[in-house]
């Protein structure tokens, strides 16, 4: 990757995780057992993909960058309630999660899941805070975008899924409908906030939302491949679990080969919706070349 998006991406996981500190500790009281099991679920690891795509729309349309962290906060502590809950016995039942324990090894059961539930509210809570944006109607429209995005019509329906899909042989555009939901549906908020932020045209709102779905089922497709051939300590959690349990993936359906030839055809089209936009877009850019290579 070229150095200047290494250095946006660091710059962004600095300024996340100093926003995300802040507001546990405001929104929590700090020093409780509730405050310590959030910020071991939402600090200190993770790639914060989702932030840095949603920055970088929101760059697109000149809109303050302090505005878009903000945003961009609640959408990891949602995503990260996500990955507490999936961990928990009675879904993936994992024990390790960005190369720590997870949350209800570190903490306890219901530990985590009082601090899913407390993760998702907060972003909510972040959402419609005044400092976010001086404008009701934009906030109204990013939390709405929201509970679409991580609702019954979005992340959590492509969970159920996900869980159907255990044991059972589908065909490949019912696990694209699977993972457009449960992994594509955060991914395309994150572009489609920073075009709300941005009060962006119905062109420019298309053109990301089409980029961004594609690169959601391009980051799931390499996420099978990980968890086919990668090994935990380089991926960060255990690895072959989906072969195991029988899941229906992209890599059981079309082989390792066929899964990565997907994921290769789904960036060339991602960065083809991206020529609506000139120079500015080359982060976005850069994203879809390193979602293909990524290694964890």
């Amino acid at each position: 990757m070229p150095n200047d998006f290494q250095s946006r991406l660091s710059q962004t996981v600095q300024d996340i995780e100093q926003v995300l500190e802040g507001i546990i500790a405001q929104g929590t009281g700090d020093r409780t057992r509730l405050a310590a099991a959030m910020r071991h679920a939402a600090l200190g690891g993770g790639k914060r993909l989702r932030p840095f795509l949603l920055v970088s729309s929101a760059a697109l349309f000149g809109v303050d960058r302090n505005c878009a962290l903000r945003t961009a906060a609640a959408l990891e502590c949602i995503h990260c309630y996500s990955l507490v809950h999936d961990d928990l016995p009675a879904m993936d039942d994992d024990d390790l999660r960005r190369g720590r324990p997870t949350v209800h090894v570190a903490f306890d059961e219901a530990s985590a899941i009082l601090t899913g539930d407390g993760l998702l509210t907060l972003g909510f809570e972040i959402l419609s805070d005044h400092a976010t944006h001086q404008n009701a109607d934009i906030r109204c429209r990013l939390i709405g975008a929201m509970a679409r995005a991580s609702g019954a019509k979005g992340m959590i329906a492509g969970q159920m899924l996900d869980i159907e899909a255990e044991k059972k042989s589908l065909p490949v555009e019912n696990i694209i409908r699977m993972q457009k939901l449960k992994t594509g549906a955060l991914i395309e908020y994150a572009c489609e906030a920073g075009a709300i932020l941005g009060e962006a045209g119905i062109k420019a709102q298309r053109a990301l939302r089409a980029y961004a779905g594609d690169l959601g089922l391009a980051f799931q497709i390499t996420d099978d491949l990980l968890d086919y051939k990668g090994a935990d300590d380089e991926v960060g959690k255990r690895t072959g679990k989906d072969g195991h349990r029988g899941k229906a993936t992209f890599v059981s359906l079309l082989g390792a080969s066929g899964a990565y030839d997907e994921a290769q055809r789904r960036i060339r089209s991602a960065l083809e919706h991206l020529a609506f936009f000139d120079e500015r877009a080359e982060p976005l850019r850069q994203v879809a070349k390193f979602v293909l290579g990524r290694k964890s």
